[in-house]
């Protein structure tokens, strides 16, 4: 492992407790204070021969960012950011399928820190979401985490992928209009979860389904997203309004499947969707 600067108990022992699953990822683990971004960190890593499951880990990072150019915001110390260099040699269409079994990896071992699989949810196409413990109409789940999946060309395939994670860790509040749509994992369980166990979870995870995923597809882990598809049933639209309709699975393939009035089904490949608020709605 290597550190650059001061980091939080929790993570002083990262690279052992990585170490002690027996996986592939998280070696190297370089640890960071401070840095720009991770995603960043990786493909530079990537560029200069970084041996796959390299992790660059952050204590905080000042240019972050989401799918759709989005910033993310994370006070220092609280939470687990981290991108992972995965050297597959696979074809660019199955990359969305790759951003799904991330989502996966993330959601079972957020699941496993706050001790409730049902309530803990894959947002297609990659968001960890945690659903309100009563019914709420207006906000029917708040999100954990974000993954932001980048990958490298070499003529017709795929010559790495960085994934980039962010999962809210221990904040208890949020700046603004995110407090009402975000959540963290101390928030839902009053506990401050150990980040180096979460890291290894996740990594765990990810570990056991990525590359079969990247040559057989989806099917090994198909019944596990259905089973956790955040928008089933659910009235969703984009934000141009081209697509609206129920949210009705994710197909082999990793599209979100969308059911339209006329019954006709859309097969969205890309993008995001948002949940339409109805007046009669269920959480």
């Amino acid at each position: 492992m290597s550190a650059r600067g001061p980091v939080a108990p929790d993570l002083e022992d990262v690279a052992s407790v990585i170490s002690s699953r027996g996986g592939r990822l998280g070696k190297p683990i370089h640890l960071l204070a401070q840095t720009g971004s991770t995603n960043d960190d990786a493909k530079a890593g990537a560029r200069d021969g970084a041996p796959h499951g390299a992790v660059w880990l952050a204590e905080t990072q000042s240019r972050g960012r989401g799918r759709q150019g989005r910033s993310w915001v994370s006070p220092p110390g609280e939470n687990l950011l981290f991108s992972v260099l995965v050297r597959i040699s696979c074809l660019p269409a199955r990359v969305p399928s790759l951003s799904l079994v991330c989502g996966l990896a993330v959601r079972d071992a957020v699941a496993r820190a706050i001790g409730d699989d049902s309530r803990v949810l894959l947002k297609w196409p990659n968001d960890v979401v945690i659903r309100a413990p009563a019914p709420n109409p207006s906000v029917p789940f708040r999100k954990v985490s974000g993954i932001l999946v980048e990958s490298a060309l070499s003529s017709t395939k795929v010559e790495y992928i960085i994934i980039g994670i962010g999962v809210n860790v221990h904040t208890r509040e949020f700046p603004g209009e995110l407090d009402a749509i975000a959540t963290s994992i101390v928030r839902e369980t009053s506990r401050a979860p150990d980040r180096a166990e979460l890291l290894a979870n996740i990594l765990a995870s990810l570990d056991h389904d990525i590359e079969h995923v990247a040559h057989r597809g989806l099917g090994i882990v198909h019944a596990r997203l259905s089973k956790h598809d955040a928008l089933a049933g659910r009235e969703v639209e984009s934000d141009d309004g081209s697509i609206s309709g129920v949210a009705s699975g994710i197909d082999m393939d990793g599209r979100l499947l969308v059911r339209r009035s006329d019954g006709t089904i859309t097969k969205v490949a890309s993008g995001e969707l948002r949940v339409r608020v109805c007046p009669n709605a269920h959480g």
